[in-house]
Parts: C-alpha cells; structure tokens; sequence
C-alpha cells in the first residue's frame, strides 16, 4: 500500500484508527476456546465487526510466536484474511526487528513477502545498516521507533548526547538514510508534549501512536501536535478496544469502543 492510498482511506473513514490484535489467551471470551483455531477466531470476528471504523490493524507477534506454530499460523491466516477480504486496511507487524544487514533482509523478506505484510516496526539501535535493508522493498513501510509510550523510553530516548535527546538524533539520522521516504516513526500517545519538537525534524512523515485508551495516553493532545496536512498520524488502541467484552458480544463490544474513537476523530479531521 502506498502513503497516498493510505491517506485515501482515512480521508474515506474519517479514522485515522490502528486496532492492535494483541491476543491472549487467558483474556478471550471462554466459549472461543472451544474453536480449532481459537487466535484467528477471534481475530476475524474483531476484523468483521470493525474493518470498516480503522484504517490499520496492528498484530503484535510476540503474542503470536508466544503459542509456538500454531500461532504463527494463525498470524498468518489473519494477516491473508485481511489482503483478500479488506486489501484497503493498511497491516503493521509489530515485531521490533533490527539486526545486521543479511539478518535485516531476512526479516523484511519474512514479514513483507512470506507473510504480505505492509509495515513493520524496527528497533534503530543498531544503526543505519540495519534499518536500510527493510527499506529497499518498493510500496513496504518501516516503522522505527523514535519515542515510545513505556516508562523505561527514559531511560535512554530522551537522554542528552552532544546537547540533543538521542530520540531527535534518530530523527535527523534517519533523514538521510537511502528510502528514507519509506520511512513512517513510532511515538507514544503518553509523550504527547513532545509531538510539537518532533513535527519540527519529520513536518510530512507518518507516526504510529501506541498508547490510546489502557495506557492513558489522550487522543485530542496527540492530535493537537501531532496532525499535518495529510493527517500524517495512526493512533493505535489494542486492549481498550478488543477486550471491552468477554462475553459472546465481544466482537460487537469491540466494535462499539472502536466507533466512539472513530467518531471522536471524524470530529477532529472536520
């Protein structure tokens, strides 16, 4: 998916809304554990009840390779359902790779050609030739993190190196590294003080914004900041959206809190 189709479908949706299918186990309805394959049955019933309120759905794997080959399966069944039934939704693995160049390769070839993925998200500490390779693949988008929405992001992120926050530095480095167009940055919804410097280094990019709803992160003081011409944002909400029930209704519960941020945006960008 391109920047612009992108930027179609929000203006289309009046949603700049990214649902995180982070599924647990322990935390789906009861009555799903019964099914064969219990991740994707949720995942689809949460995709069919609100594809039509976000622009981007946003697996984290971790909660996926947690279950071993059978929920690497069910990413996998999740990821094709949403390319052959909704090809418009704009997919994102969370999976915070980073490695020597070779390595990054083959993690980008997994994610965007094995799995067909849109977008995957890149950890910058290892610098330049790492981040690159994930690049180089035409209309595929690199997510990299910049400020995160977690209390250790302190611990170096904001720290001060040569009179500027090491996040800034990554900011500006990234600029110049070769595809930098395809380059889209995570900052968290809970750092929304910050959105105003970082729109100063990145004025036209793309920001992935954890952070919405269970981590307390608030919608209007992101987009305050955080909007530019061609809305340039994706706000993310994971658990405030896809465990608002545990009953039968889970998926209707869920498309419900899906619709109040939905509209809670249509608002903003009018």
């Amino acid at each position: 998916m391109t920047t612009q189709e992108l930027i179609a479908q929000i203006k289309k949706k009046k949603s700049f809304l990214c649902i995180g299918l982070d599924v647990d186990l322990e935390k789906i309805p009861k009555h799903l554990l019964n099914d064969e394959d219990p991740i994707f049955a949720f995942n689809k019933a949460i995709i069919d009840a609100t594809h039509n309120l976000c622009v981007a759905y946003k697996p984290n794997t971790a909660f996926y390779e947690a279950y071993g080959l059978k929920g690497w399966r069910a990413l996998e069944k999740t990821v094709n359902y949403l390319n052959e039934k909704h090809p418009e939704i704009f997919t994102i693995a969370d999976a915070k790779r980073g490695d020597i160049g070779n390595t990054s390769t083959r993690y980008a070839k997994a994610f965007f050609e094995d799995l067909g993925f849109d977008s995957v998200t890149v950890a910058p500490y290892m610098g330049r030739d790492s981040v690159e390779p994930f690049l180089a693949f035409e209309n595929k988008h690199t997510i990299l993190l910049a400020l995160t929405s977690n209390e250790g992001a302190f611990d170096f992120q904001t720290k001060l190196v040569d009179g500027k926050s090491l996040y800034n530095q990554v900011l500006e480095t990234s600029k110049a590294w070769k595809n930098a167009k395809n380059l889209m940055y995570v900052v968290g919804a809970t750092k929304a003080e910050y959105f105003k410097d970082i729109r100063k280094i990145i004025p036209d990019a793309f920001l992935l914004v954890p952070g919405v709803g269970a981590q307390g992160g608030n919608l209007q003081d992101v987009c305050k900041y955080g909007l530019n011409a061609q809305i340039g944002l994706l706000v993310n909400s994971s658990r405030g959206i896809i465990y608002a029930s545990e009953g039968v209704d889970f998926a209707q519960a869920a498309a419900t809190k899906a619709e109040a941020l939905q509209q809670e945006m249509a608002a903003i960008l009018s």
